[in-house]
């Protein structure tokens, strides 16, 4: 394992869920507080930055950052005064910083919330590492996100959202036409969309009083793992911070601040869910106690239904308001689940019900859905199969990531995947989800969106999907080995 950096180094390209630490590609430009302006602005020249971030001398703790905008707006537009210490001109109420551990996500989520350019990472000392830029993440992203994400940010209605949804499909769609690859494009599609659901949300709070006590938007399902496609509806929720006796009126003053928010994500090309599983249900409306006591009741239930309708839960993560509740939340969930072994065995029996649409002479096997004969289901029946082995896989072993193929590297690399390629396992799983995101693309009836004639794909893809399917097919029988089914 101690090869393990250097091959990262040579070989890794960083993606959105790579930690910080992948795009610092060079040592941080510093100051001192009392260092003279004028020989700050001149080491940002020599070394061709936009920012130089002044640190403690002593700690090399980071103090604030001064950029070329506060040149321009605190410098050049008064005094013009480069004798002065960087520290009278320098930014340092608000400083962002970021642990190297955190991802690349995390930075751009954090960015667009704040409306800021740049984010300074630390090492766990909290000694300034580098600086990442919103230009370093767009360069990541192939520049795809950087206008419409400038739109979102800058939005101050409904009707410039509205539009900026629209801006991401059509975005999705040139890129996919250009041969995106499926990964980097949920990806973005997922970013892009936490930038509206922020943006929105941010709206939303100014027309009501909310409560004041700590709270956080949550985001389940695909969008919980990162894993949004062209269509997908609403699946959040909320968690607030409250004394038991204080719940209930807390989640009525809350609720109709979360209706508007659904409603405005509905308008947004986000349908309303017909499960509602939606932050608007007061069972998803809860406090940091009443969710414990909801992931413990699907802990403790004996009804396999119940636990196939819960599982998308198991996928939470933050979107918007305080994340820690968000983390303590998964944080006493995985403390719990590896040893609730009824729990795993029932999602482990759960997952490995439904099996790869392949057969023994034919190369496909179909469902008997009257309404679309002839057709694979590529969600139920395809990426389902990956997502759902690799959720109860990370449960059972602490995982704390909620994407699909960031949990089956994860297992990987604790040796939890036996002789599994996983390399392959993640390949065969965005190839179903390539096929789901063109599918996707034109206009299709409800129920369409993820079905897919095989006879009418190239003899190259039915090849390729037979093999993402056995590759679903070992995935499920390490299921079924690692607890006896």
């Amino acid at each position: 394992m101690n090869d393990t950096p250097q091959t990262l180094q040579t070989s890794y390209r960083p993606n959105l869920h790579s930690p910080l630490a992948a795009l610092v590609r060079r040592q941080p430009v510093t100051a001192t507080p009392e260092t003279p302006l004028r020989e700050a602005v001149l080491a940002m020249s020599e070394n061709r930055v936009g920012s130089i971030i002044v640190v403690e001398p002593e700690s090399g703790r980071p103090l604030g950052i001064f950029t070329l905008r506060d040149l321009l707006h605190r410098v050049a537009a008064k005094s013009c005064d480069l004798d002065q210490i960087i520290m009278s001109v320098m930014s340092d109420t608000g400083l962002l910083m970021l642990n190297w551990r955190s991802t690349i996500y995390q930075a751009a989520l954090v960015m667009a919330r704040h409306g800021v350019h740049h984010v300074i990472i630390v090492d766990a000392a909290g000694k300034l590492a580098g600086v990442v830029s919103q230009e370093d993440i767009y360069e990541l992203q192939g520049g795809g996100g950087k206008a419409i994400s400038g739109a979102i940010r800058t939005a101050r209605d409904m009707n410039a959202l509205v539009a900026a949804s629209e801006g991401i499909r059509r975005q999705a769609i040139g890129m996919l036409a250009e041969g995106a690859a499926a990964e980097p494009l949920t990806q973005l599609i997922s970013s892009l969309n936490d930038h509206l659901t922020v943006r929105i949300i941010e709206l939303t709070r100014n027309d009501f009083k909310l409560p004041e006590v700590s709270w956080c938007w949550l985001a389940f399902g695909s969008e919980g793992r990162f894993e949004q496609t062209l269509s997908t509806d609403q699946d959040n929720g909320l968690v607030f911070a409250a004394p038991e006796q204080d719940a209930a009126a807390l989640r009525e003053a809350f609720l109709p601040f979360a209706r508007a928010v659904n409603e405005r994500l509905a308008l947004c090309g986000f349908p309303l869910c017909k499960g509602n599983v939606m932050a608007s249900n007061p069972e998803l409306c809860l406090s940091v106690d009443e969710w414990h006591g909801k992931f413990g009741g699907w802990m403790r239930a004996n009804s396999p239904q119940a636990l196939l309708d819960a599982t998308i839960y198991f996928d939470f993560r933050p979107i918007y308001g305080e994340e820690e509740l968000a983390d303590q939340l998964r944080e006493w969930v995985l403390k719990r689940v590896p040893s609730e072994t009824l729990f795993l065995r029932f999602m482990a029996g759960n997952a490995v019900q439904v099996e790869p649409p392949i057969g023994f002479i034919r190369d496909f096997t179909f469902d008997k859905n009257p309404e679309f004969p002839h057709t694979l289901d590529l969600k139920a029946g395809g990426a389902r199969l990956f997502v759902d082995v690799a959720r109860i896989l990370s449960l059972a072993h602490g995982v704390t990531e909620t994407g699909t193929a960031q949990r089956l590297r994860a297992l990987a690399e604790r040796g939890k995947l036996g002789g599994d390629d996983v390399h392959a396992l993640v390949e065969s799983f965005f190839f179903i989800q390539q096929l789901r995101l063109k599918n996707q693309q034109g206009e299709f009836s409800e129920g369409a969106a993820n079905r897919v004639d095989p006879d009418r794909l190239n003899e190259l893809d039915r090849l390729v999907l037979r093999e993402a399917f056995k590759q679903a097919k070992r995935l499920q029988s390490r299921l079924q080995l690692e607890f006896r089914l």
